[in-house]
C-alpha cells in the first residue's frame, strides 16, 4: 500500500481540526488511511512561563504580531529534515488559490499548513523557513485554521479513490477554465420548470455542445476575469 497524502497544520487551536474533515469524503478518506492529519501546538513552544507566542509590531500600530522564534521552533520541532512537503502560510495576502495550484499540491506527497493569527507573522520567518503565503479569498478570517481547512478539502477530494467516478473531478468549475455548466435531475418537471431538452435527448455529442456553451455562457456572466 502507498503511504497516506500527509497533512500537517500548526496552530494555535489544533482542536479545530480535523473538524468537517472527519465527515463526508474527507472523513472517509481520512478512516480508510488514504490521507494522514497531524497536528503541532505553536503554543507548546511559546516564551516564558505564560507561554507568549505574539508581542506588539516593530515601528508601533495596532495589534500583535506572532513571533519569529516561536513558530520557527514549531517547525523546526514538527517537522523531519529534509521534508519535501510544500509550506503554506495562510495569509490573505498570500498567492490566490487556483484550482491548476491545489491539483499539483493534491499530486505530492501532502503539506505542511501554518495557521496564523493577530496581525500576521514577524516577516523574517517567511524566508527562513521557507514559507509559501497562500490565500483563499480577498476576506479576513479571525485565524487561517479555516483557510487551512478548505486548503485540506480542496486537495483531499481529488485523491484517488476519494470521490466516487474519476470523471467527477475533472468536469468541475475551474478544470478547464471555465464555471461548471447548469446541473439537474429528477422530477422532470418541478414548480413549472423543466429539465431543457437537449439533457433528455440522449444525444451526447449535443449534450456535450449545449454543456460547453453554457459553461461559457456562465464564466462570461460571472467571471469575465477567467476568459
Amino acid at each position: 500500500m502507498s503511504e497516506p497524502w500527509r497533512a500537517t497544520v500548526l496552530s494555535l487551536y489544533p482542536e479545530m481540526f480535523p473538524g468537517p474533515l472527519a465527515a463526508s469524503l474527507c472523513g472517509d478518506a481520512l478512516g480508510r488511511g488514504v490521507w494522514s492529519l497531524e497536528l503541532a501546538g505553536i503554543r507548546d513552544h511559546g516564551i516564558g512561563r505564560h507561554r507568549a507566542v505574539d508581542d506588539t509590531p516593530a515601528g508601533g500600530g495596532p495589534g500583535m504580531v506572532m513571533r519569529a522564534d516561536v513558530l520557527a521552533a514549531a517547525l523546526d520541532a514538527g517537522l523531519a529534515a529534509g521534508d519535501p512537503r510544500p509550506r503554506l502560510l495562510m495569509s490573505p495576502r498570500g498567492r490566490p488559490l487556483k484550482q491548476a495550484h491545489v491539483r499539483m499540491l493534491a499530486e505530492g506527497p501532502g503539506l505542511v499548513l501554518v495557521c496564523g493569527r493577530f496581525e500576521g507573522v514577524d516577516e523574517r520567518v517567511i524566508p527562513a523557513r521557507n514559507l509559501e503565503e497562500v490565500s483563499v479569498g480577498d476576506y479576513v478570517l479571525s485565524g487561517g485554521e479555516i483557510a487551512a481547512l478548505v486548503v485540506i478539502d480542496a486537495c483531499v477530494r481529488l485523491l484517488p479513490g476519494v470521490m466516487g467516478k474519476e470523471l467527477s473531478g475533472a468536469q468541475e468549475s475551474f478544470e478547464e477554465g471555465l464555471l461548471e455548466y447548469p446541473q439537474y435531475t429528477r422530477p422532470r418537471e418541478w414548480e413549472g420548470r423543466s429539465i431543457p431538452e437537449v439533457l433528455l435527448s440522449g444525444d451526447h455529442a449535443r449534450i456535450a455542445s449545449w454543456r460547453r456553451a453554457q459553461a461559457e455562457r456562465i464564466t462570461r456572466e460571472r467571471r469575465p476575469d477567467l476568459t
